[in-house]
């Protein structure tokens, strides 16, 4: 079991949010673009995002994927 201190929770706080936030923007953007290259590695980047999402939470001990 991890001990995190405030800060910890603070700053890994953050990092979920923007990834969170980053993973849904991609995710928009892959839908809206009409070039099909450019919407895959929007997509790509979306899931790039969300795994690390998911690595923040399985550190937390929130469970995995």
């Amino acid at each position: 079991m991890n001990h995190w201190t405030a800060k910890d929770l603070e700053v890994i706080s953050h990092l979920m949010i923007g990834e969170q936030m980053a993973c849904k923007k991609a995710r928009v953007y892959a839908n809206t673009l009409t070039d099909t290259v450019l919407a895959a590695q929007m997509q790509a980047l979306a899931d790039g995002h969300a795994r690390r999402f998911a690595a923040l939470l399985t550190l937390l001990g929130g469970g995995g994927v």
